[in-house]
């Protein structure tokens, strides 16, 4: 049909987030965009929302749909802000990365293993490290 053609140009094997985008973009040259990055922030909520109606009828395939929907917005809102949303989540990983290292030293000086550590113990040396790495 002819939307797959108009489509078709975007190679399957990138990565999700990129081909997302270029999906997108490639939409947005013919007016099938959104003009406010409120309106896409305001779909995120609704896909948001889709993913707990989702959960309460327990189906992993609603479930999967709907995360997926979500991710394809967050691409959209990032597309709109001209941020890339490869390297947004690339820097997010290093940052989760550093505070996530931050628990587990401390709790290793305190010769705790993480296994040990409750939730409330990672979270206040997450809020530490939040200051700090």
């Amino acid at each position: 049909d002819a939307a797959a053609s108009f489509l078709s140009g975007i190679p399957e094997a990138l990565p999700a987030l990129t081909r997302a985008e270029k999906i997108q973009s490639k939409a947005s040259k013919v007016g099938f965009d959104w003009n406010d990055p409120l309106v896409v922030l305001d779909k995120i909520e609704e896909e948001t929302a889709e993913i707990k109606d989702a959960m309460a009828s327990g189906s992993k395939a609603e479930i999967t749909e709907e995360i997926g929907d979500l991710l394809f917005a967050v691409v959209n809102l990032a597309r709109h802000l001209k941020v890339d949303p490869e390297q947004a989540l690339r820097s997010a990983n290093i940052k989760f990365s550093k505070r996530f290292n931050y628990i587990e030293r401390s709790l290793e000086a305190e010769n705790k293993p993480i296994k040990d550590a409750t939730l409330d113990e990672m979270e206040a040396l997450w809020q530490e490290a939040k200051g700090k790495v």
